[in-house]
């Protein structure tokens, strides 16, 4: 996959509200960030890291995920997802995604993602 290389990135953000946190996810009982939705901002940075380089009609589709969720964080506060590939292995992209706020490190996520063609990939869901 030469149109992808070690080193790309991206960054995105969320403002924590009420429906991403654990009691709202059902993940848990206590009202911060929960893991399903801190996975969710993690993979966004992965596909935004390789939203300029993807070719037409063809995606990338979470394979494995491996999370580190480290501190709360409270509704209200702003959480930053930064995503790098690290490793390109055929149709395989690995990255390491830290996700911090304004204190901490909250998390370190590593995904893997698989480049595939989008519509046979549809075709195949829905057989």
């Amino acid at each position: 996959m030469e149109q992808f290389a070690p080193g790309m990135s991206a960054r995105v953000e969320l403002t924590v509200t009420d429906a991403d946190t654990a009691q709202a996810l059902g993940s848990g009982d206590v009202p911060v960030l929960g893991t399903p939705r801190l996975l969710a901002l993690a993979e966004a940075a992965t596909v935004a890291a390789t939203a300029r380089q993807i070719p037409g009609g063809v995606t990338t589709v979470g394979s494995r995920a491996e999370i580190a969720h480290r501190a709360p964080t409270p509704v209200g506060r702003v959480v930053v997802a930064q995503a790098t590939l690290t490793k390109v292995d055929g149709r395989k992209l690995f990255f390491e995604v830290v996700v911090q706020d304004r204190n901490a490190v909250v998390a370190e996520v590593t995904i893997e993602r698989v480049v595939l063609d989008r519509q046979q990939f549809i075709e195949r869901a829905l057989d």
